[in-house]
């Protein structure tokens, strides 16, 4: 086994001037969101991440149920604009209260 020390995941790594890598928009961005498994759930999020992107094509998204059915994620990609953007989605997302985690 090396002695080398272990990099802490959670940081920005250090090579390259040790800044974290920025993101050209605009570009296509993945979101996983994940919340209680209802029927409408997946409908919700369509309609909030349509407010923030016109384009968006809801038949390209992914629902998957977690393993009991107690949760679902619904993977999607959508065109990012801007930092704000993404934030406001986020945002609105977790404000609906049937959002558990936006990654």
């Amino acid at each position: 086994m090396s002695n080398k020390t272990l990099r802490d995941l959670r940081q920005p790594s250090t090579t390259g001037g040790g800044k974290p890598p920025k993101i050209e928009f605009p570009c296509d961005y993945p979101v996983k969101v994940v919340g209680d498994a209802a029927e409408d759930f997946t409908a919700m999020v369509c309609q909030v991440v349509t407010r923030h992107d016109p384009g968006f094509d809801a038949e390209a998204i992914q629902v998957v149920p977690s393993r009991n059915g107690r949760f679902v994620s619904v993977r999607l990609t959508l065109r990012a604009t801007g930092e704000a953007q993404l934030q406001a989605l986020f945002a609105e997302l977790k404000a609906s209260g049937r959002v558990h985690m936006v990654v």
